[in-house]
């Protein structure tokens, strides 16, 4: 470890270390990117996205609060119904006076049990294969919940409930788009293969389950926008980051502290998943159309190129604004991107710019592609056929967003190893590697500095 980057460490220790935080001075040292070591980066983010308050003394009132408020919500929403489920029907004057499965009443206990499955059958689907090129997800939590597994609570897991889920008439699976993949009635439904997610014994829950609970629990307090394909993808990162954390004393409630920095960044976010809001100036048609002129500013022939070739910004800049880049680069580099997008006071317009460079960055590829070439290239995610160790040098530079002044004066360099395993798809790509977005944070400054 070099000794500027030792000497950027204790610069986040001491700023963490002030009784009443200086959030404008800490955004400034996160946008550079956070230290991984000693948990830093995990309690920066939970400042970052409001959790935690500004005043230190606040916090151990405030974490038992929250964490105790997440166990009620488990009691209430998995817990209580999964006992209810397995009383529903036992007796036949139940059955028959009081409630039954084919009961039409959409307040009958039935009908929300059957309504949740659904959420609960996409959402189950969606964290089982999230970052798939990692082991991370599958493996055992080393704090499984106490209370969810606990054997004096005899009820219906969500482990359980999807296992037992078959739907006799239609399934539907619910996207951003609206309605979608309608299957063939009277089937049972084969989620997966018997072989392919390793069966953990009993006492043990995997980090996917971890991520479905998190999920649904917010899909069933915000029922107006419930599940979304590709939240999965927003709160994963966020969870890898605190559940690795090696302070044992906050990855113990890694569960609960996601669900609440997930809750408030969707709180900034949601209005991209509403699709009744997509042409509003809130909404995500307004956000991906500011890309595109943006562009026309920064880069006019490479803006007439995509005009020529009918190559809209719907085609590709809404999975980039939606799921925060989350798709565009490898997990570790999601992470260092989020630093910076997290400490931008107003992240979400601080993406427009960034989706701009990326486009900025590939210009020669995209001025001379033709339109299968580009849309292929703006796409498709690429990614190698072998195990192998990706060892990247992190020059951070000490850069800020388009809405502040930028300083070239704090640079460092740190090396981050990590081994990944990929499939190929397509050997043009927009999979972006962290010293392309330092590039692009070059681009944005040279931007700023030419206004």
């Amino acid at each position: 470890m070099s000794s500027s980057y030792k000497n950027r460490i204790q610069e986040f220790k001491v700023a963490l270390s002030e009784q009443e935080i200086d959030l404008k001075a800490l955004r400034e040292l996160c946008f550079s990117g956070i230290p991984c070591e000693g948990g830093i980066r995990a309690l920066c983010w939970k400042i970052l996205l409001n959790y935690l308050p500004l005043d230190q003394a606040l916090w151990e009132t405030f974490l038992t609060k929250q964490r105790d408020l997440y166990a009620q919500f488990l009691r209430e929403m998995i817990i209580q119904p999964g006992i209810a489920k397995a009383n529903l029907g036992v007796s036949r004057e139940d059955v028959t006076l009081e409630d039954h499965p084919l009961n039409p009443n959409p307040d009958s206990r039935w009908n929300t049990y059957f309504k949740d499955n659904e959420v609960l059958l996409q959402i189950d689907k969606d964290v089982r294969r999230l970052y798939p090129d990692m082991a991370f997800f599958q493996r055992p939590t080393d704090f499984p919940s106490q209370l969810i597994l606990d054997p004096q609570n005899e009820y219906e897991t969500l482990r359980r409930r999807v296992e037992q889920t078959t739907l006799k008439a239609q399934t539907v699976n619910r996207n951003r788009s609206g309605v979608t993949n309608v299957s063939s009635p009277g089937k049972a439904l084969n989620l997966y293969p018997s072989n392919e997610y390793e069966v953990l014994p009993n006492g043990c829950e995997a980090h996917w389950e971890v991520v479905e609970r998190i999920l649904f629990i917010y899909a069933k307090l915000n029922p107006g926008i419930a599940y979304v394909q590709g939240m999965n993808e927003i709160v994963g990162p966020i969870y890898y980051t605190f559940a690795t954390d090696p302070n044992n004393q906050w990855k113990e409630h890694a569960e609960a502290d996601t669900f609440f920095c997930f809750t408030n960044l969707m709180s900034e976010n949601r209005d991209n998943f509403i699709k009744s809001l997509d042409d509003s100036q809130c909404g995500i048609t307004f956000k991906m159309e500011s890309v595109f002129s943006k562009l026309k500013e920064k880069d006019t022939e490479l803006y007439m190129k995509l005009q020529e070739q009918n190559i809209k910004p719907q085609y590709f800049t809404f999975r980039w604004l939606t799921l925060l880049l989350s798709q565009e680069f490898l997990l570790p580099d999601v992470i260092r991107i989020w630093d910076s997008l997290f400490s931008d006071q107003e992240r979400f317009e601080f993406l427009i710019p960034v989706c701009c460079a990326m486009l900025t960055l590939i210009r020669d590829q995209l001025l001379a592609g033709d339109f299968t070439t580009n849309m292929r290239l703006l796409q498709v995610t690429h990614t190698l056929t072998h195990s192998h160790t990706h060892t990247h040098t992190h020059t951070l530079t000490h850069t800020h967003s388009l809405t502040h002044t930028h300083s070239l004066s704090h640079t460092h360099t740190h090396t981050h190893t990590h081994s990944l395993t990929h499939t190929h798809t397509h050997s043009l790509s927009l999979s972006l590697s962290l010293s392309q977005f330092n590039s692009i944070q070059f681009k944005l400054l040279y931007w700023h500095e030419c206004k």
